[in-house]
């Protein structure tokens, strides 16, 4: 397996990048161990927010306004992908469709650039194909528990790839 798999998952307060806001990023470096890790919370960038998104997070507004500065965090998540990953790394995550379009518009607006480059990948449909089977779902192979904190939840979806990998699926 290559080591440049980084499983991505994310908190926001509403459906849309820009409208509404990042409020958590967590990351795992795809290897045995699953030891290399990244936790960021992030300011809300937008006045918008969706109460019952907000509420899956556990925080409140006033909570997240606290957080840390979105430059900040996103200066910070590049710097532990350049010193985690040797090679261009590559987002994987449950939710694509969701998770990347934050993480692709933070990038954007904030580095003027995005080092995943302009793709994603998404585990549930990797399995699939795996399985060869549309209706098959990969949750059964996490061992840790689906939470809504980014950190959990990453590192359960790469357990997931791990075992994938373990059944002879080759990443």
């Amino acid at each position: 397996m290559n080591k440049n798999w980084v499983m991505i998952d994310i908190e926001a307060d509403g459906p849309a990048p820009g409208l509404y806001s990042m409020i958590e990023l967590g990351a795992v470096v795809v290897e045995p161990g699953l030891t290399r890790t990244f936790y960021t919370s992030l300011q809300p960038i937008s006045s918008l927010f969706v109460p019952e998104a907000l509420n899956i997070t556990g925080y409140s507004r006033e909570q997240t306004m606290a957080f840390t500065n979105p430059l900040d965090a996103i200066m910070d998540f590049d710097k532990w992908l350049k010193d985690n990953v040797s090679e261009q790394p590559r987002f994987i995550s449950d939710n694509n469709g969701f998770d990347w379009q934050f993480v692709n518009y933070y990038f954007w607006k904030y580095l003027n650039r995005n080092p995943f480059g302009y793709s994603s990948q998404n585990l549930g449909s990797l399995y699939k194909g795996m399985k060869r089977d549309t209706r098959q779902n990969f949750k059964h192979l996490r061992k840790t528990a689906h939470t809504h904190n980014p950190v959990d939840d990453a590192r359960g979806n790469a357990e997931a790839m791990l075992a994938m990998a373990h059944q002879g699926f080759n990443f």
